[in-house]
C-alpha cells in the first residue's frame, strides 16, 4: 500500500520510511504541513501518519483538510502530545488511530494494517474473491488449498485489484501504489500488462478467470 509520512523528524521519518519500505509498503515522506497537502492532491495514498507539530502549522490544520475532501484514506496521528484534549481533538476531527511518541516500529506496522483493513471492509488477514484466497500478511495466494507461486509484484497488483473489486483501476494507479510515482514519465511502458498477463496465466491454471477484466485503453477491474 502507498504510505505518505508526514514527520518533520528528519532521523524519525528515515527509519519509519526504511522500517515499512522493509515491509512491503511504498512510501513517502513530507516534512511540512505544504508539502504533506501537495502530496496529498497530487496522488493517491491509502495511509497518512501524521505529525502534528509542524515547522509551518499544525498537523490538525492538515487533517482538516483531509477529510473535508471525503477521502477515504487512513490517517494515524503520530505525536509527542500525550494529552487526552489533543487525543480526542484529533480522533473528533477523522483521525482513525493515534499513536504517541516514542513507539515501537512493529506497533505501528500493526496499528498501520489493522486500520487499513478496517477501511476496506474485512476483518482477517485473508482476502477470497472466486475461491482464492490471499494471505495478506504471507504475502500468499493458493485456491483449493492449492499453493499459486506468485512475484512480489504479482501478489501486489492482486491484492490491489482485490482490494478494489468492482472498481475499474488504471494503469497508472496501478504504477503509483506498486512502484511509487517515479514512472510517470514512462506511464505509456507495457510493463503492467506485462505484470498482469503473467499474474492471469497463473490464477487460470487453477480456476477460470473471466471476472479478471480488461477495459480496454483504461486498466483492469476484479468484478466480485
Amino acid at each position: 500500500m502507498n504510505i505518505l509520512i508526514v514527520e518533520d523528524n528528519r532521523e524519525l521519518a528515515v527509519e519509519v520510511y526504511d522500517f515499512l519500505c522493509n515491509a512491503g509498503y511504498i512510501c513517502k515522506i513530507a516534512h511540512t504541513c505544504a508539502d504533506a497537502l501537495e502530496e496529498f492532491n497530487s496522488n493517491d495514498y491509502d495511509a497518512m501518519l501524521l505529525d502534528l507539530g509542524l515547522p509551518d502549522g499544525d498537523g490538525f490544520e492538515v487533517l482538516q483538510t483531509v477529510r473535508k475532501t471525503k477521502s477515504k484514506m487512513a490517517v494515524i496521528v503520530l505525536t509527542a502530545r500525550g494529552e487526552l484534549d489533543d487525543r480526542i481533538n484529533g480522533l473528533h476531527l477523522g483521525a482513525d488511530d493515534y499513536l504517541t511518541k516514542p513507539f515501537a516500529l512493529t506497533e505501528l506496522s500493526a496499528r498501520l494494517f489493522a486500520v487499513i483493513r478496517r477501511i476496506h471492509g474485512f476483518t482477517l488477514n485473508n482476502l477470497t474473491i472466486h475461491g482464492f484466497v490471499l494471505q495478506l500478511q504471507d504475502y500468499k495466494v493458493s485456491c483449493n488449498e492449492q499453493p499459486i507461486n506468485l512475484t512480489k509484484k504479482e501478489f501486489d497488483i492482486f491484492q490491489y485489484l482485490v482490494l478494489n473489486k468492482n472498481r475499474v483501476i488504471t494503469r497508472l494507479q496501478l504504477t503509483e501504489h506498486i512502484w511509487g510515482d517515479i514512472l510517470e514519465v514512462n506511464s505509456d511502458s507495457n510493463f503492467i500488462d506485462v505484470h498482469v498477463r503473467n499474474l492471469r496465466k497463473k490464477l487460470d491454471k487453477h480456476a477460470p478467470i473471466d471476472w479478471f477484466e480488461t477495459v480496454r485503453n483504461v486498466g483492469y477491474r476484479i468484478n466480485e
